[in-house]
């Protein structure tokens, strides 16, 4: 998906509709496989495709990325999404689906407000 004319405040509203929606539950299409968090979203501009064709670098979401993890080959399994650092890696290793869910929605949410107020902040200067 071109990322090109996107707005972060709308792919984060998206992610949090898609997982509200259950997005991140199994696949009709793929049920032996996992859903990934974000790469299995359209945010994703790799999303469908394998070969992940293109450089993560072109995902809105990787301002959310740490400078020392964005070389990784999935740099947004890396976003913090607690006070306590947890990533959705973390929850992959040693979480559950619904903790990463609740701690991914919060996040989510807090990302949205964040940036809401930031823009309202801008528009009244």
């Amino acid at each position: 998906m071109s990322q090109e004319n996107r707005d972060v405040l709308d792919v984060l509203k998206f992610e949090l509709k898609f997982l509200q929606d259950g997005g991140y539950g199994r696949s009709v299409r793929t049920p032996w496989r996992p859903t990934f968090v974000f790469e299995d979203s359209v945010t994703c501009p790799n999303f469908g495709d394998p070969a992940r064709p293109h450089p993560c670098d072109q995902c809105l979401l990787m301002e959310f990325v740490p400078e020392n993890m964005r070389e990784q080959r999935v740099p947004c399994r890396f976003i913090p999404l607690t006070a306590n650092g947890e990533t959705v890696d973390h929850y992959y290793r040693a979480g559950t689906q619904p903790e990463m869910e609740e701690a991914l929605a919060l996040w989510l949410r807090t990302q949205i407000t964040r940036i809401e107020r930031e823009r309202e902040q801008g528009k009244k200067q």
